[in-house]
C-alpha cells in the first residue's frame, strides 16, 4: 500500500524526453492529482471489505470470526468482497507512480527523509494500537511476545523472519525493497532514460530471479510485486513526458506479467476467479492511463485530498483489530450493519491518526533528521 501523502501532484508543463534524458530535472510548479487520492481510498476500502467479509478463512464453517460461512450470512456482500484483495496490487501500481512523481529533482537524503516521515509515524501507532486491542480482547487473536512486538516497530521484522503484529504489514516489506532499488536511480538523478532503463532491468531480473537459484536475488528483485511498481513508473513517465511506444510496451508487459501473478493470487485466496480479477485490474489500469494522459485533470474535489490521507492509517489498523471486534459482536448486530459501522469507525480513527499522530510526529522527525544530516555535512 503506497503511501506518499504530500506527493500527489502533477507538473504543469510537458517536456520532450529527448531534451531531458541526460540531466536531472528540478522540481516544477505542481498541482495535486485528486483522482489518485480517490483511487487510493477505494483500493483501501476494497481490502478492508475483503478482510471483513470476503476471505476464504471467513467462509469456513465454524470460523472464529463469524462462526459460520460469511457467504451464508451476506451472500451478495461476499461475492463483491471476494475480489477486494486486488486493492493491494492497485496500491503497488500507485506506489510506483507516486514515488517517481515525488522524487523527481530530489536528493537521496530528501528521498530517505520523505519515506521515513511518511511511513513510520502512522505505522508506530498501528503496531501499538493493534497490540493494545489484542491485550484488551484476550483470545480474539494470537498476540506476539513483547520482543517481537518491539522488533515490529522497525518495520524490518520480515528480514528477521519474525511474524507481523498484523498480517497486512507484508506489503510494507515489498514497498521497502522497491524504495531500496529506486534509491539507486534517485542517487544518479531521475531522468526519462534512467527510469526507463531501471524498469527494463528490474523487470528482466524479476523474471529471471525465481529460476536463478539465488534466494538473495529473488528477495531483492521482488518478482511478486515488481511489475506492478514498474507499471506505476511507466504511467508516471507517460504523465510527465507524454506516451510513446516504449512506455506503452512496458505497460503492456506489466499487464501481461501482472495477469499471471493475479492467477497465483486467485489460487491462494481461493474465493474469486481469474477473469473477474483481470477485468478489475485492467479497469483500474485504464483509469490510471486516463490520469496519466490528463483526462481527469478537471476533477479537483477537495475532499479527495482528505480521502487520500486516510488510506494509510486505515490500511494499517483495520484488520486484526476489526476482526477481533467482529468476533465479539457478530451475534448482537446485523452483519451488514456491523461491517458498515466498523468501516466508518476505522475511517474516523484514520482521520484522527492523520491529524493527531502523523502530522505532528512527522514534523518532529523531519526536523530531527534534517538536523542530523546537517551535522554530518558539517563534520
Amino acid at each position: 500500500m503506497h503511501r506518499a501523502r504530500g506527493a500527489l501532484s502533477m507538473p504543469l508543463p510537458k517536456e520532450a524526453p529527448a531534451a531531458v534524458a541526460e540531466r536531472p530535472l528540478q522540481p516544477l510548479r505542481t498541482r495535486r492529482l485528486h483522482v489518485v487520492d480517490g483511487i487510493r481510498l477505494v483500493a483501501a476500502l476494497m481490502v478492508v471489505l475483503h478482510h471483513y467479509a470476503g476471505t476464504r478463512r471467513l467462509n469456513e464453517p465454524g470460523n472464529e470470526i463469524w462462526s459460520r460461512p460469511v457467504s451464508e450470512i451476506m451472500p451478495s456482500v461476499f461475492r463483491v468482497a471476494a475480489y477486494g484483495w486486488i486493492g493491494v496490487e492497485i496500491f503497488f501500481v500507485i506506489s510506483g507512480f507516486v514515488i517517481c512523481m515525488s522524487c523527481w529533482g530530489r536528493t537521496p537524503r530528501q528521498f530517505f527523509v520523505s519515506r521515513v516521515i511518511r511511513l513510520y509515524p502512522a505505522y508506530w501507532f498501528a503496531v501499538l494500537f493493534t497490540t493494545g486491542v489484542l491485550v484488551l480482547l484476550r483470545g480474539a487473536a494470537e498476540r506476539l511476545p513483547l520482543r517481537e512486538v518491539l522488533l515490529n516497530l522497525t518495520m524490518l521484522q520480515a528480514g528477521s523472519d519474525v511474524p507481523n503484529v498484523d498480517p497486512v504489514y507484508w506489503t510494507l516489506w515489498s514497498e521497502l525493497r522497491f524504495y531500496l532499488l529506486f534509491l539507486v536511480v534517485v542517487a544518479m538523478g531521475l531522468t526519462y532514460r534512467r527510469v526507463v532503463v531501471f524498469c527494463c532491468v528490474w523487470g528482466a531480473v524479476a523474471m529471471l530471479a525465481p529460476v536463478s537459484g539465488f534466494p538473495l536475488l529473488e528477495l531483492l528483485a521482488n518478482p511478486d510485486g515488481a511489475w506492478y511498481f514498474i507499471a506505476g513508473l511507466a504511467l508516471y513517465l507517460m504523465h510527465r513526458f507524454g506516451p510513446d511506444l516504449l512506455l506503452w510496451g512496458i505497460l503492456a508487459m506489466a499487464w501481461l506479467m501482472g495477469q499471471l501473478e493475479l492467477g497465483e493470487r486467485v489460487a491462494y485466496e481461493g474465493v474469486s476467479g481469474w477473469r473477474g480479477a483481470v477485468l478489475i485490474f485492467t479497469g483500474f489500469l485504464l483509469v490510471m492511463v486516463a490520469v496519466s494522459l490528463g483526462l481527469t485533470d478537471r476533477i479537483r474535489w477537495k475532499w479527495l485530498v482528505t480521502a487520500g490521507c486516510l488510506t494509510y492509517p486505515l490500511y494499517l489498523t483495520h484488520y486484526v483489530a476489526g476482526t477481533a471486534v467482529i468476533s465479539r459482536l457478530h451475534g448482537t448486530l446485523d452483519a451488514r450493519l456491523l461491517v458498515g459501522l466498523l468501516i466508518a469507525g476505522f475511517l474516523l480513527l484514520s482521520l484522527l491518526v492523520h491529524r493527531v499522530v502523523e502530522r505532528p510526529v512527522s514534523r518532529l522527525v523531519k526536523r530531527g533528521l534534517d538536523a542530523s544530516f546537517a551535522r554530518m555535512r558539517a563534520r
